[in-house]
């Protein structure tokens, strides 16, 4: 099969690889109908990600068929369409059992495009099919259903609900690319007195307004000033970091009001300067996380229902076999006003089922 596979820093590229086959009971192979492009793929190949090795398969987020499951198998089979989550939990460890997927101890997390091969394939190997993937209605359009296998989770959990936002808030939303947007449409279910969303691009910032935000800045002093025009010098009650540079998580530290929260969602490649010297007295809480999906049923069937607006988020459409295009396109967002990209097809006219292990 095609994938896109990381050579290394910098480098990688779209090339043949072994198909994938059932490795062990709890496995399932799944054809890829729509995959996406994280930013955390970005990450991974500027080097930020030293624990993906070169000849890694990339890739997080997929929906599609299965084709092949273990024998340890119960609740999916193939021809069922599924959401391949981002995270896998075996739903026997510590973690697991608390619910916190992302901390699984027994063989998920992320690792997905990260500890192994992932989801930007035509075919991917998802372990613990059980409990790492989710049955899809046939009205959900898979160009949609893809961006609840991580951002939208992501956004919800990470940054919403770690955040504490709740009904009258002011909420402050630092970055305004796919996790921020998602954060800001989100952040709108608990009904904040307002959002308000910074960012270095204007194209950004109006699609943020268009997703909810009641007030736009531009990062920096423009930003500072705007939260202390609206909060009159108070701050806001929550910040959530949506981008993963210390320029910007700095800046979620200054704007938060004493006793707020700041909720870190960006993935960060280098150090960002705590500065307790300031913050020691406001009685700030600030959270990091990885996502659990555990929210991941409740915002598929917000999704059936039409109440989670994510075909606007999608900007850009490739075939797979486009993989590297949709790679640029996707990493000059700037000057292509990308904000997701969604690959899919074209679908193979049949599929060759091999024995399981278990069967051989």
């Amino acid at each position: 099969m095609k994938a896109l596979v990381f050579h290394g820093p910098g480098t990688s590229a779209w090339e043949d690889v072994p198909d994938p086959a059932v490795q062990d009971a709890d496995d399932a192979v799944v054809r890829v109908e729509a995959v996406t492009i994280c930013g955390t793929d970005l990450h991974i190949l500027k080097g930020d990600v030293p624990e993906v090795r070169p000849g890694t398969v990339l890739g997080h987020e997929a929906v599609g068929e299965v084709v092949e499951v273990g024998g340890a198998v119960h609740d999916v089979r193939p021809g069922d369409r599924v959401l391949v989550s981002c995270i896998t939990a075996c739903g026997r460890c510590r973690f697991c059992r608390e619910a916190a997927y992302g901390q699984c101890r027994g063989g998920g997390g992320w690792i997905l495009g990260h500890l192994i091969d992932g989801t930007q394939a035509e075919y991917v190997r998802v372990p613990h099919a059980d409990l790492s993937t989710y049955p899809l209605p046939g009205a959900v359009d898979g160009k949609d259903a893809v961006l609840l296998a991580d951002i939208f989770p992501t956004a919800y959990e990470v940054g919403v609900l770690n955040g504490r936002v709740a009904p009258g808030d002011t909420v402050a939303v630092v970055g305004a690319g796919p996790i921020g947007l998602a954060t800001i449409a989100t952040a709108g279910f608990f009904t904040p007195e307002r959002i308000i969303a910074v960012d270095l691009a204007p194209a950004r910032l109006d699609a943020a307004k268009n997703l909810g935000a009641d007030a736009v800045a531009l990062a920096g002093d423009e930003a500072e000033q705007l939260v202390a025009d609206l909060t009159q010098d108070l701050g806001a009650d929550v910040v959530i970091e949506a981008v993963g540079v210390p320029e910007s998580f700095e800046l979620c530290t200054r704007i938060v009001r004493p006793g707020g929260h700041v909720a870190n969602i960006g993935v960060h490649g280098k150090p960002a300067t705590l500065h307790l010297e300031d913050l020691w007295i406001k009685d700030v809480t600030i959270t990091t996380g990885l996502v659990d999906t555990r929210s991941t049923p409740t915002l598929l069937r917000m999704m059936a229902a039409g109440r989670l607006p994510a075909s606007s988020m999608v900007t850009h459409t490739f075939l797979l076999d486009d993989m590297e295009e949709a790679y640029d396109v996707f990493s000059r967002a700037s000057d292509t006003g990308a904000l997701k990209v969604v690959l899919g097809g074209p679908r193979h006219d049949a599929v060759t089922v091999r024995a399981s292990r278990q069967e051989r």
